[in-house]
């Protein structure tokens, strides 16, 4: 007598589970569609626009974030270096060269799906355009490393992987078309452990 709904409630409860399991897999899997690869860096120019996908539109309304318009910002992260290891606090990197151009960039590393580091931290956890040491040619070189560092130095997790944020501000790249032919920093790993 109890079998017949029994086993309704148990196909209802594993495909309405399974729908929900998935969507939230779906979601978090990626940003959207239309990335913008760029040695080790990646950007999704039209994720932020009325022109994004349906999962770029879900994605960012789950996460809550700031949204520019197309020629105000542009994000790109990346999760490797430029061998296409990932980034990990165990070892020390260098990025070096220069941005896109911008009129205000910044920087910070944190665990992939983690909250930009809190600035009443006693480390060096984002740099931006403002206070990053150049050369005469304009470039920089940052460290990144979980131990203190001469010069511009990025402080890292010091354990598992990490990601880099690095988000240009009012720049004409985000509503550019010509993204492809953009040069950006080079992140090259100097070592790991007591390397």
């Amino acid at each position: 007598m109890f079998r017949v709904p029994f086993l309704i409630a148990v196909a209802l409860v594993i495909a309405f589970g399974g729908g929900v399991w998935s969507t939230i897999l779906a979601l978090d899997a990626t940003v959207g569609f239309g990335a913008i690869k760029l040695g080790a860096w990646e950007a999704f120019p039209e994720a932020q626009t009325d022109k994004a996908d349906p999962y770029a539109k879900s994605h960012r309304a789950n996460a809550g974030k700031l949204l520019y318009a197309s020629a105000e910002g542009l994000t790109f992260t990346a999760n490797v270096d430029e061998t296409g290891a990932r980034l990990a606090g165990g070892c020390s990197y260098r990025i070096t060269g220069h941005t896109p151009p911008a009129r205000f960039w910044t920087l910070f590393a944190a665990a992939p799906g983690a909250p930009a580091p809190s600035i009443q931290s006693d480390l060096p956890t984002a740099l931006n355009s403002r206070i990053i040491l150049r050369d005469k040619d304009g470039n920089f070189d940052i460290a990144l490393s979980a131990s203190a560092r001469p010069g511009n130095w990025l402080a890292v997790p010091a354990e598992g992987n990490f990601r880099l944020t690095l988000t240009l501000l009012d720049t004409p790249t985000a509503g550019s078309s010509g993204l492809i032919d953009l040069t950006m920093p080079r992140i090259e790993r100097t070592g790991c452990g007591n390397a």
